[in-house]
């Protein structure tokens, strides 16, 4: 059986706990999201450093280690998306098909240290960004191609979701 494309709205993390990862975006101070990207970065390396890295728990979920390569770039989107808003007013969001990327990219395939590495470029990137966003243009905003709505501010809570959600993902 081939891997199920995630087609879900996950917007909905804005307004309420995630039950899964149990992560509260509401709760989170702005302030605090960079040191939450950071935080992460090391409990991936120890799961990419498993030798079971790139084992798939079953046929229709995706690996430790092809989680952590959308970690990375999700990082990487984020970071992209946050230099839009804060350069044009109201932009539109490119579409990110992140299941075709995992098999366009062969996530799966990927040395599990190199990931480590670049996951991490990628958190502090984007966590010095977001860090570097003062008040007052935390409310410049953007769309999604779907017409969802994100200011600097929401887009990092939504963002930062992701990827406590996919250590919970991966957890043993």
């Amino acid at each position: 059986m081939a891997i199920v494309p995630d087609s879900k709205n996950w917007t909905w993390v804005l307004q309420q706990t995630c039950p899964d990862c149990s992560f509260d975006a509401a709760s989170v101070d702005y302030d605090e999201i960079p040191s939450l990207l950071r935080a992460d970065v090391e409990s991936w390396r120890v799961i990419l450093a498993r030798p079971d890295a790139s084992v798939r728990p079953n046929e229709s979920t995706w690996s430790p280690l092809e989680y952590a390569a959308h970690v990375r770039d999700v990082h990487r989107i984020f970071l992209t998306r946050l230099g839009l808003v804060l350069s044009e007013d109201n932009p539109t969001f490119a579409n990110w098909d992140q299941d075709a990327t995992a098999v366009v990219e062969k996530y799966n395939s990927s040395d599990p240290a190199v990931v480590a590495e670049e996951l991490a470029v990628a958190a502090d990137a984007a966590a010095d960004a977001f860090a570097g966003v003062p008040e007052s243009r935390r409310q410049r905003a953007g769309l999604r191609s779907d017409g969802s709505r994100f200011t600097v501010d929401s887009l990092a809570r939504y963002y930062a979701h992701d990827p406590v959600h996919h250590l919970w993902d991966v957890r043993q």
